[in-house]
C-alpha cells in the first residue's frame, strides 16, 4: 500500500519492531557520521567540532517534518564546498567571523526552504536538470578532493574554489611536501580502497579513524610534524545567535539560494528513489519545511548547512529503517560522543581526513552516468560538459548558474525548431505516417501532409512560416494542398497565427490550399477567437489526415466529372490481405 508518511501517521503506529530498526539503523549511521562530519566539516572551512554540531539539533529537528522514511541529513561534502566558496569571499577560514557566517548561511537557507515549502514552489527544482546535476557534482568533486591536497602533502595552500588554482599551488610547492605526512594519506587512500574493495560490508570510515587514531598515539605523528585534529571542545553546543550583519545576510544571500536548491534537488531525488524502492509516496513541499526547519533550528546550535546524503542514506535503506525516526538514534550517537568522547579524537591526522575526503568525494564522479548521457542525448551530455567546465574554472555558483542557463537554452533551441514529420498514407489503412519511419508509408499526388510536434508560438513561428513554404516549393511536384496534422500542438498565440496568416497568403498566391486536422479544444479556441477559422472556412478544418484527404478529394471529383480520386484513394484503405474463408454463420 502506497501512502505519504507524516509524523502523526508513524507516532500512532509505532511499536517494538520499528523501534528496533530504527535503532539499529540510526546507531551504524551516527557511527559512520562522526569520522564524516568531521572531514566535511575541513571542506567548508570550519573545525572539525562542527561536522559534529551539524549531526545534533538537525537530526532531531528533521523526523517531525519528514515524508521520507530513508533520508539521513547531516553534513554533505558538496554543500559545504559551496559554502566555503561563498563565505571564502568574506572571511578567511577558521576564524571567527568565518565560523558566524558559515553558521548564519545555515539559517539563511532553512528559511529559505520553508519559505519555498509553504509557497508549494517544491517544482523549482526542475530547473536543475538531470545532466546539470551530474556535471555539477563531477566537478565539485573533483574540486573537493583537490582542496584536500594541503593536507594530504603537509603544505600551506591559499584556499580557492578554482581547480587550476589549486593543482598550481600544489605544484609550486611541490618541495615543500611532509613525506611521512604524504605517507600516511596515501597509507588512508590505499587502506580505503582496499576495505571496499575486498570488504565493503565493513565500515571503512570507522576503521580508518580508529587505525590512524592508534598509529598517531603509538608513533606520536604529531612530534614529527604531522598535523592532528588536536583539542576538541567536549559537551553539547549551546543556544547561540551568529554574529553577522546585514551586509553579511546580503551577501549571502545568493550563495543561499543556491545552496537551497541544490540540496532540494538531490534531497527530493533521494527520498523519490527510496519511496519508490520501497512502495510509498513523499511529500516535495514538506520535505522542503523539513529540511529547512533542520538547518534553521541547527543555525541556532552552532551548525553548518545540513541535507540528505547519499551514501548514509543509501546505508540505512539496506538496514532497514521503518521511520525518520532513525535519525534521532544517529543524534544520540553523536550527543554521547561530544559528551564523553572527543578527547580520542585529539590524535587523529589530518592527512587521513583528507584521504576520507577525497575517497568520497571522488565516489561522486560517475562516468557510467556521462558516458550514459553522451550515448542517450548528445545535447544533454553537453549541457553536462558545460556545467562542469564552468564549475572548475568559473565557480561554484556560476557552473550552476551556468548548467541552467545551457539548459534553458537548450529549451528554447528545441521549440525554436521542432520536429516536422511529413506523413504518407498506410496502404491497406485509413493511417498516415511518418514517412522516415514508417518504409510503407506513399506520398499522395498533389497533396503535402505535415505534422508539426510541438507548440507553435512565438518562438518558432517564423521557423513554421519558412518550412512549410520551403517544402511546398522543394517537393518538385505539383503540391495543391498542404494539410497540418495538428494532433501535436498543444498551443497557439497571436504570433503564430499572424505567421499563419501569412503562410496562407502566401500558399495562396501559389494556388495551394491549407488545411488542418486534429486540433485540440483549446487551439481551436484560439483560432476561432482570432478569426483564422471564418478566413479558411469549416471546410479547411477536419477530424484526422483520413477525413481531409476524403474531403479534398471528394471536391476534386466534384470540380472535375472525369476524376475519380476519391474512389482511388478509398480503393488503397481497403486491407490488401482479406481472409477467404466466409465466416461461419
Amino acid at each position: 500500500m502506497r501512502d505519504t508518511l507524516s509524523a502523526g501517521r508513524w507516532i500512532t503506529r509505532y511499536g517494538w519492531q520499528e523501534l528496533r530498526r530504527d535503532g539499529s539503523a540510526g546507531l551504524a549511521i551516527g557511527a559512520m557520521l562522526i569520522p564524516q562530519g568531521m572531514a566535511y566539516a575541513v571542506i567548508a572551512g570550519v573545525p572539525p567540532i562542527y561536522g559534529l554540531y551539524a549531526g545534533l539539533i538537525p537530526l532531531l529537528m528533521y523526523p517531525w517534518l519528514a515524508t521520507s522514511r530513508h533520508l539521513v541529513i547531516g553534513p554533505v561534502a558538496i554543500d559545504l564546498l559551496i559554502v566555503s566558496a561563498a563565505v571564502g569571499m568574506l572571511a578567511e577560514a577558521g576564524t571567527d567571523r568565518y565560523i558566524a557566517l558559515a553558521i548564519a548561511m545555515a539559517a539563511m537557507v532553512g528559511i529559505t526552504q520553508i519559505a519555498m515549502g509553504l509557497a508549494k514552489l517544491g517544482f523549482v527544482a526542475n530547473l536543475l536538470s538531470r545532466p546539470v546535476i551530474d556535471g555539477f557534482t563531477s566537478a565539485a568533486a573533483i574540486i573537493i578532493a583537490a582542496s584536500q591536497l594541503e593536507h594530504l602533502l603537509g603544505i600551506d595552500m591559499p584556499q580557492s574554489q578554482y581547480i587550476h588554482e589549486l593543482l598550481a599551488s600544489a605544484f609550486t610547492k611541490a618541495s615543500e611536501i611532509h613525506s611521512l605526512t604524504l605517507g600516511i594519506g596515501l597509507g588512508s587512500i590505499v587502506l580505503l580502497w582496499s576495505l571496499r574493495r575486498f570488504a565493503p560490508r565493513i565500515p571503512q570510515a570507522i576503521v580508518l579513524v580508529v587505525v590512524a587514531i592508534l598509529g598517531s598515539w603509538l608513533f606520536n605523528w604529531e612530534a614529527q610534524g604531522v598535523a592532528v585534529v588536536g583539542d576538541i571542545p567536549s559537551g553539547l553546543p549551546g543556544f547561540d545567535l551568529p554574529d553577522v550583519t546585514l551586509g553579511d545576510l546580503q551577501d549571502l544571500l545568493p550563495a543561499a539560494v543556491t545552496l537551497a536548491l541544490v540540496q532540494f534537488m538531490k534531497d527530493i531525488s533521494l527520498c523519490r528513489l527510496f519511496a519508490t524502492r520501497n512502495k510509498y509516496t513523499v511529500d516535495a513541499n514538506r520535505e522542503l519545511m523539513a529540511v529547512g526547519a533542520a538547518n534553521l533550528a541547527g543555525s541556532f546550535f552552532r551548525s553548518i548547512p545540513v541535507s540528505g546524503s547519499i551514501s548514509r542514506s543509501a546505508l540505512n535503506d539496506r538496514l532497514g529503517a521503518q521511520t525518520p525516526l532513525h535519525n534521532l538514534f544517529a543524534a544520540l550517537v553523536i550527543a554521547l560522543t561530544l559528551l564523553v568522547l572527543t578527547g580520542l579524537f585529539y590524535y587523529l591526522p589530518m592527512p587521513a581526513l583528507a584521504a576520507l575526503v577525497m575517497m568520497a568525494a571522488l565516489s561522486l564522479v560517475d562516468g557510467r552516468e556521462l558516458k550514459a548521457l553522451f550515448e542517450a542525448r548528445r545535447r544533454d551530455f553537453f549541457i553536462a560538459l558545460v556545467t562542469a567546465a564552468a564549475t572548475l574554472f568559473v565557480g561554484i555558483q556560476e557552473g550552476i548558474v551556468f548548467g541552467i542557463g545551457a539548459t534553458l537554452l537548450a529549451v528554447l533551441y528545441r521549440i525554436s525548431r521542432p520536429n516536422v514529420a511529413e506523413l504518407g498514407h498506410v496502404p491497406g489503412t485509413r493511417l498516415f505516417r511518418d514517412m522516415e519511419r514508417f518504409e510503407q508509408a506513399e506520398r499522395l499526388d498533389n497533396i503535402l501532409v505535415l505534422r508539426v510536434d510541438a507548440a507553435f508560438s512565438f518562438a518558432n513561428a517564423e521557423f513554421f512560416k519558412q518550412y512549410i513554404l520551403d517544402k511546398s516549393e522543394r517537393e518538385g511536384r505539383d503540391v495543391r494542398v498542404v494539410i497540418i496534422d495538428g494532433t501535436s500542438i498543444n498551443d497557439l498565440d497571436t504570433t503564430a497565427i499572424e505567421a499563419l496568416g501569412t503562410v496562407i497568403e502566401s500558399l495562396k498566391e501559389s494556388g495551394i490550399e491549407l488545411h488542418f486536422t486534429g486540433l485540440i479544444g483549446p487551439v481551436r479556441e484560439v483560432v476561432r477567437r482570432s478569426g483564422l477559422h471564418a478566413r479558411l472556412g469549416e471546410d479547411h478544418f477536419h477530424m484526422d489526415p483520413h477525413d481531409a484527404v476524403v474531403s479534398i478529394m471528394g471536391t476534386w471529383d466534384d470540380e472535375d466529372e472525369d476524376s475519380d480520386r476519391l474512389q482511388g484513394y478509398e480503393d488503397s484503405t481497403e486491407p490488401k490481405y482479406k481472409d477467404p474463408t466466409p465466416m461461419a454463420s
